[in-house]
């Protein structure tokens, strides 16, 4: 409440979790369904669920049979795999490293790299990348698409062919995070599903920088997850 656009994210307005003890509204709190880890439980309030209302809430992907993925290796990107594979659908996501294309395709994708033409159109784009990649995405969806932006790490002023974005009668969306409504779908459906958040490594509190190094780095692969209790 009180906040301008109606929405906001800590960090944002309020301070993060970077902390020992953080205070939300009760409305935020979501119990942790039973046999989910709190390690697998803090990989999903993020980039989970910004991954999980792209395709869902934004993209409708109940209606679509195949999603695009870039940059898969990120955090929203391999969430978004992992999520669309369990939905049960074809799932293609890029990756400029050859080692994450591999991880990517254990995970039930199609890795190719960036740029590379598809053997189809899409329904629904997951677009975190931003000007390096939109306009593969523009070339790979299939009329009526959704292409779904929660990122820009690569640049956040592409160049858009709006001959191409009339003509097959796309929709461009933007999004961040998710309601409590949406977590707690998401929740249910991690639990029904038995799909669990790819970690790459648990970094204890009192070594949070190192978290932030590995970030720097680029060699992630899915979630940093920090432990509070170490």
């Amino acid at each position: 409440p009180g906040v301008a656009r109606g929405i906001s994210i800590l960090s944002e307005h309020f301070p993060g979790t970077f902390a020992e003890r953080v205070a939300v509204p009760r409305s935020n709190l979501l119990p942790l369904p039973a046999g989910m880890s709190l390690t697998d439980a803090a990989c999903l309030p993020t980039a989970w669920l910004t991954a999980w209302r792209m395709l869902t809430t934004k993209g409708r992907v109940d209606d679509a049979d195949a999603v695009l993925v870039q940059g898969a290796g990120g955090g929203v990107a391999t969430a978004a795999v992992a999520l669309a594979v369990a939905m049960g659908k074809r799932v293609y996501a890029t990756s400029r490293d050859a080692a994450k294309r591999a991880r990517i395709a254990e995970l039930g994708a199609t890795a190719v790299e960036p740029g590379a033409r598809l053997p189809e159109r899409v329904d629904v784009v997951v677009e975190t990348v931003g000007a390096a990649t939109f306009d593969h995405s523009l070339k790979s969806a299939a009329p009526m698409a959704r292409i779904v932006v929660s990122g820009a790490t690569a640049g956040h002023e592409p160049t858009v062919n709006l001959r191409r974005v009339f003509a097959m009668q796309l929709e461009i969306v933007g999004t961040s995070m998710g309601t409590p409504d949406e977590l707690r779908d998401l929740l249910a459906f991690c639990a029904e599903r038995k799909v669990r958040p790819v970690v790459d490594s648990v970094v204890p509190f009192s070594r949070i920088g190192d978290a932030f190094a590995q970030l720097h780095a680029g060699t992630v692969f899915g979630k940093l997850v920090v432990d509070h209790t170490a």
